[in-house]
């Protein structure tokens, strides 16, 4: 066989995912993609971690408090509503269908998005620790 003759195609870098590890809706929404993720495309880093801190300080979310969903694919970083359905339309199958709520103006999605991350803690609770994957899950944390 000629040297160069067969190209190897690399696989694309999984997609990070910063989340706040001690919020509570936000580890069930970790629960949820790891559960429903079975191509493995996302990774996750807790905002409360070096890597999760530096991606946020990197796309100029606040450290402490983000009120933004932050998704960094291939290099971009999405934020908000259009992080949320990146992410779930990625997920394949009928979860593509999410990519509907784009019909609604960003502005009313990501107003709503940010009311709710805003209330998260009160609505949903805090843990006193960030999220521990199980050990089959540790590959897919960063930190």
């Amino acid at each position: 066989m000629k040297a160069g003759c067969c190209r190897s195609r690399r696989m694309a870098e999984p997609a990070v995912i910063v989340f706040d590890g001690v919020c509570a809706l936000c580890s069930r929404w970790v629960h949820f993609l790891l559960r429903f993720d079975r191509a493995g495309r996302y990774r996750f880093a807790a905002m409360q971690g070096g890597q999760g801190r530096a991606l946020l300080a990197t796309h100029g979310l606040d450290l402490d408090d983000p009120l933004s969903f932050l998704l960094v694919a291939e290099g971009v970083a999405y934020t908000d509503t259009d992080a949320i359905l990146r992410v779930v339309t990625g997920l394949g199958g009928a979860w593509r269908l999410a990519w509907l709520a784009r019909v609604l103006p960003a502005s009313l999605r990501d107003s709503a998005y940010r009311w709710l991350a805003r209330n998260r803690y009160r609505w949903f609770g805090r843990h006193d620790s960030c999220f521990l994957p199980t050990a089959e899950q540790r590959g897919r944390f960063l930190d």
